[in-house]
């Protein structure tokens, strides 16, 4: 190929730690892989995407689940730190962490003005790529950006473990998503779940691809972090983005067992103010490269993350995964998890709520075992991709 230049449909500059890692583990596999690629930059169109999204989420009004997850994470987080000044700053400390990450590590497109302008500019693109993250969910279906629908006919499209983060597509999307699907040139699914969607509206049988951040190896990650671990004392990492008090129980009984101080990133996805209460260290100045570097110097990590998961099996951890959402949530992201720790026969992470504290500590993990499955995967994903970009 001699055109190296590939377009990059990625959520880069979102200020969420494992979706801004895993966009740049994509971008810099493939720069790594002998390629120039970019980030698109959807500034100047970001409204009308938002605009569809919007009108989505005011059909699914009757949706009582929908309605009441989304309303309690985005509007209660913004009042409190539109009301109370010093969480304010400390949100200011903390986005301006993750602008300091973005700036650094990618390299984006010209702004483009419209989305006739953004067609035109992918035609000089040898390939668009999607991925990673949920970026398939039913509401960003519907903002039909990373659908890929702007590229045109003639751009190679490839799209690398992108997640429908459901388990089923809304039957209103159905054909929508069919249409956008039969495009993409290159089909992976980073869940079972995204699989069997894939299958059941195309017939078209794609490969199981890992996650982007497990794309790289720890040594390739430990380039990116600074070398001085952040807290200086044994700590319990916690990063939960639910709202499941008897979680913060089971770390605190974890802290009376070990002695091992708390640290936790706050308020992520919802403001929970009794999260304030359970930790000792709670910083918000954190980078991304900042969040690997708390996961690979604590002695425990306790998340409900997707992401908290995978940096904790990089960094061959000794952690507990909880499970964030009722399985009849219409939001529910479990299927993510449960692929995750299925593929490396590690559902014994999994903590459930009469889980006992003293079995938990005595239940390790065999990473010899793990790195063989991990490598594998990594093997496989990463011949998709190089396979995908080159034909």
């Amino acid at each position: 190929m001699n055109n190296k230049r590939i377009g990059m449909a990625i959520n880069y500059d979102y200020p969420d730690y494992g979706g801004m890692l895993q966009a740049y583990a994509s971008f810099r596999k493939i720069r790594d892989l002998g390629y120039e690629p970019e980030a698109i930059n959807i500034d100047a169109v970001s409204g009308s995407i938002k605009r569809r999204k919007i009108k989505y989420f005011s059909k699914k009004i009757f949706d009582s689940s929908i309605v009441k997850e989304k309303g309690r994470i985005i509007s209660k987080k913004k009042l409190r730190i539109k009301l109370n000044g010093k969480l304010k700053q400390k949100f200011k400390e903390r986005y301006e962490a993750f602008e300091s990450f973005c700036a650094t590590h990618f390299k984006t497109s010209t702004e483009y003005q419209s989305w006739e302008e953004m067609f035109d500019g992918c035609k000089s693109y040898a390939a668009v790529v999607v991925g990673s993250d949920q970026l398939w969910l039913p509401s960003n279906i519907a903002g039909d950006y990373y659908t890929l629908s702007f590229v045109p006919e003639e751009v190679k499209k490839i799209a690398y473990a992108t997640s429908f983060g459901v388990s089923e597509i809304p039957k209103d999307q159905t054909e929508k998503t069919k249409m956008f699907l039969s495009r993409i040139d290159f089909l992976s699914a980073r869940e079972k779940t995204g699989q069997q969607i894939i299958k059941n509206l195309t017939s078209r049988e794609v490969p199981l691809v890992c996650d982007p951040a497990l794309l790289l190896t720890a040594k390739e990650w430990d380039e990116e972090i600074e070398k001085e671990r952040i807290i200086k004392e044994p700590y319990i990492f916690c990063y939960f983005m639910g709202d499941n008090p008897w979680q913060r129980e089971f770390v605190k009984k974890l802290k009376e067992k070990t002695g091992c101080k708390i640290v936790a990133l706050l308020h992520l996805d919802q403001y929970i103010k009794s999260d304030e209460n359970y930790v000792d260290y709670a910083p918000y100045d954190i980078t991304p490269d900042d969040f690997i570097n708390l996961v690979k110097h604590s002695e425990y990590v306790c998340t409900d993350s997707f992401h908290g998961s995978v940096f904790s099996i990089i960094y061959h951890k000794n952690f507990f995964t909880f499970i964030r959402f009722s399985q009849k949530a219409t939001l529910s992201t479990n299927s993510r998890i449960d692929t995750l720790l299925g593929n490396f026969d590690l559902k014994s992470r999994l903590i459930s709520e009469d889980y006992s504290i003293d079995e938990a500590i005595k239940n390790s993990v065999d990473y010899q075992l793990v790195d063989k499955k991990v490598e594998a995967l990594r093997s496989f994903s990463r011949n998709y991709l190089i396979n995908a970009l080159k034909e």
